[in-house]
């Protein structure tokens, strides 16, 4: 019901910052939770961000929370990760995800995007 696209990836010094978006396909865009995701060599996929249908609530990582940002603007069917204060370990591959609240897992995932944090 809904393809996601990732765009904004690339190569950053320790300190920098970064802007991810999602732009999501469908006629229902606002009726889903969206959510990032990333997922570093060796490591399991893990939650970054998530976001509610209307934007007024967000969910954050522990290792992210006070240095990345999760918004949308429904209108134009585009969920946004501003990064801040960038640090090596956040080196991974970052997915975009939808899911509606009624289910427990995302269902709709993007091609990823490659975030590198050199130090």
């Amino acid at each position: 019901q809904v393809q996601l696209v990732e765009s904004g990836g690339g190569s950053v010094q320790a300190g920098g910052s970064l802007r991810l978006s999602c732009a999501a396909s469908g006629r229902t865009f606002s009726s889903y939770v969206m959510g990032w995701f990333r997922q570093a060599p060796g490591k399991e996929r893990e939650f970054v961000a998530a976001i509610n249908r209307s934007g007024g609530s967000t969910n954050y990582a522990d290792s992210v929370k006070g240095r990345f940002t999760i918004s949308r603007e429904n209108a134009k069917n585009t969920v946004y990760l501003e990064m801040n204060s960038l640090k090596p370990e956040d080196t991974a591959v970052y997915y975009c995800a939808a899911t509606l609240p009624t289910r427990s897992d995302y269902d709709y995932w993007g091609q990823g995007t490659q975030v590198t944090v050199s130090s």
